[in-house]
Formats: structure tokens, C-alpha cells, sequence
């Protein structure tokens, strides 16, 4: 078995205690976001997705959960409810499509052939971009 870099270990740990913290909290949000970021970062995207759908039920209004939300779907390839979920976001208020454009995690969902109908079908100016970032995941 290859040794784990320090970078993995690190990841591990901050998992493992997340994961404690949600056992005794369930529904802690602050646990709930960086754990979701952390499975994301470990290439664990099940676990992301599952972290980042039960936020979409605690924080139903918050364009940034459903912006997460629809990375983890992309991520998994499911790209249908990625895009229902980036909708969402955006019929929430999310804005920064300048980072829509170019964040990692929506590379398949960019391929799509909806998404670019979607994307053209917003008609915004041109170096339109907004205001807060996602997460990484």
C-alpha cells in the first residue's frame, strides 16, 4: 500500500473529526459545509453528494448550498440534476457566472449541450460577474 502524503493525512484527519463532531450534531451546518469541502478534496464525491443534498434541505434558500450542489452533481456525472440544481442556484440570487464558467467541478457540466442553452438563455453582459465564491466542492 503507498504511503499517504502529509497533504492526505491532513485531509484524513479533518474528516475524521468533522465526522465525530456530526455524529453528536447531526444538523450542524458548520460542520456540514467544511466536511462536505473536505470529501470533495479527497476525491470522495458520494460522500460530498450526500453531505451537500441534506444542506439543500437545512438551507432550502441559499443559492451557494444549491451552487454546491450542483457540483457534486457534476463531479458524478449527473448532469441533468446538476443542472436543475445550478437553476436553482441562480433563481436564488446566485451570480458570479464569470466563476460558473471556469470552476473545476462544473468541466462536465459545461459539455453539455443544455447547460450551454441555459447558460446563453440568462443574456448577460458581457464580464458579468458577482459576488461570492463556493467552496471547492
Amino acid at each position: 500500500m503507498p504511503r499517504r502524503s502529509k497533504v492526505e493525512e491532513l485531509l484524513d484527519f479533518e474528516i475524521r473529526f468533522y465526522e465525530k463532531l456530526l455524529t453528536a450534531y447531526p444538523d450542524f451546518i458548520d460542520v456540514l459545509v467544511p466536511l462536505g469541502d473536505a470529501y470533495t478534496r479527497r476525491g470522495l464525491y458520494e460522500q460530498g453528494l450526500r453531505i451537500d443534498l441534506r444542506l439543500a434541505q437545512l438551507r432550502r434558500n441559499d443559492s451557494l448550498t444549491w451552487y454546491n450542489l450542483a457540483c457534486s452533481f457534476s463531479l458524478l456525472k449527473r448532469l441533468d440534476e446538476a443542472l436543475d440544481a445550478l437553476k436553482q442556484s441562480v433563481a436564488l440570487g446566485y451570480r458570479d457566472f464569470e466563476y460558473v464558467q471556469h470552476d473545476p467541478d462544473l468541466r462536465a457540466l459545461r459539455q453539455s449541450p443544455k447547460y450551454r442553452e441555459f447558460f446563453e438563455s440568462l443574456a448577460l453582459p458581457s464580464g458579468h460577474a458577482g459576488g461570492q465564491h463556493p467552496h471547492s466542492g
